[in-house]
């Protein structure tokens, strides 16, 4: 069975969605399937053409086209990405939403008709399920939507009420890393933040509850691990509260070496201010018997169960947030504890095996029940 995987951003992006992305397909090709994945060049100078581990790479330059409305190119990019469908002849499209990428599958999809799969990685806008809209006409079109969370899924169910007779939950899943989770340090603590660095991630709040916490452990650390736009005015941020010191920068982290970072880290702190669709760094933490202390944003309650895997607490709220992690840290064996509650969950609960099942079963499902689509459905 032919695949088109379809995702706003893929290797070599390094975020959530693309490592989760790129484990899912390579496992699929393991029971058979063939994929070829589109995807854009992001802000990066990729070639047009590429391969992952064998997986043909197809970049287009869709967020280009997007903003610069750009008629030559829009056109352009619209034939490129039709004579790639007529070329592979997918057996169905699995489009990873929410992104206007998508717009160019809604063009095309007479090229080679196929049914569609919507997988719903990201939270959803308040407003815009309606028919004129990539995101409305993109779920309606759809043979099946997932979302990862059942926060996303009703959030999905509200913007476009139709797709409630054919959509699911399938939470994210990732296998247990082969490092075996290290006791949590206690001398000096640590804390980590991990992620893309954007006001969204609310890292600015960890910086500031670091301050307060600084008084009453004064060996303590923070580790922001990742990059992006939000980096020179948290450094700045950091300085400015006089916590330089205690706070390491690290940048990227390749997800091979994630599960040592976390085996650094006492706390892991999630103080997004977004509806975080699911938060995957709270399962890589989870995996390694790490307590988290998140916001009670999106899907992150989902995962985070509160008083038992971690603590939750309301976003912008940078004293409650200190307030959560001085409670672990005074309390090395209840941290403890909720690491290894947080460890025996994620392998029952959000397993790789059971998330690529999933997958499996739909795409069986939706090619053998393919059916001729009407062209009002096409969009």
């Amino acid at each position: 069975m032919r695949v088109l995987f379809w995702t706003e951003l893929f290797w070599p992006y390094i975020g959530g969605a693309q490592v989760l992305g790129a484990m899912v397909i390579l496992a699929l090709r393991e029971r058979g399937y063939e994929f070829a994945v589109v995807t854009s060049h992001g802000a990066l100078d990729l070639p047009d053409q590429d391969t992952y581990r064998g997986i043909p790479i197809h970049r287009f330059h869709f967020w280009k086209a997007l903003a610069t409305r750009d008629v030559d190119l829009l056109s352009r990019t619209t034939q490129e990405v039709s004579r790639l469908k007529r070329a592979f002849k997918p057996d169905l499209v699995h489009v990873n939403f929410t992104d206007p990428t998508a717009f160019f599958h809604l063009r095309t999809s007479r090229a080679h008709p196929a049914p569609l799969l919507v997988a719903i990685h990201v939270g959803l806008p308040k407003q815009g399920g309606g028919r004129d809209t990539v995101l409305g006409q993109t779920l309606r079109s759809a043979q099946w939507v997932t979302a990862n969370s059942a926060a996303v899924l009703a959030e999905a169910h509200r913007l476009v009420p139709e797709i409630t007779t054919y959509s699911s939950l399938v939470y994210n899943g990732l296998d247990v890393p082969g490092t075996t989770p290290e006791p949590l340090p206690r001398n000096p603590p640590r804390l980590l933040c991990l992620g893309l660095l954007m006001t969204v991630k609310g890292f600015d709040l960890a910086l500031t509850a670091l301050a307060s916490l600084a008084y009453r452990f004064p060996h303590i650390r923070l580790v922001i691990a990742g990059d992006g736009p939000a980096r020179t005015e948290l450094e700045k941020q950091a300085d400015e509260l006089g916590v330089s010191h205690l706070t390491d920068f690290v940048g990227w982290v390749t997800p091979e070496n994630v599960p040592a970072l976390m085996n650094g880290a006492t706390v892991v702190v999630m103080p997004s201010r977004w509806e975080e669709a699911f938060g995957l760094v709270a399962l890589e933490a989870a995996l390694m018997a790490r307590p988290v202390v998140a916001t009670r944003v999106g899907g992150l309650p989902e995962v985070v169960v509160h008083g038992q895997t971690g603590l939750l607490v309301e976003k912008n709220d940078s004293r409650a947030l200190g307030e959560a992690i001085a409670i672990l840290l005074d309390d090395i064996e209840l941290a403890s504890k909720m690491g290894r509650a947080a460890r025996s969950r994620a392998q029952e609960v959000f397993s790789l095996e059971r998330h690529v099942d999933a997958y499996d079963g739909l795409y069986r499902q939706l090619v053998q029940n393919a059916a001729p689509r009407d062209s009002a459905a096409l969009g």
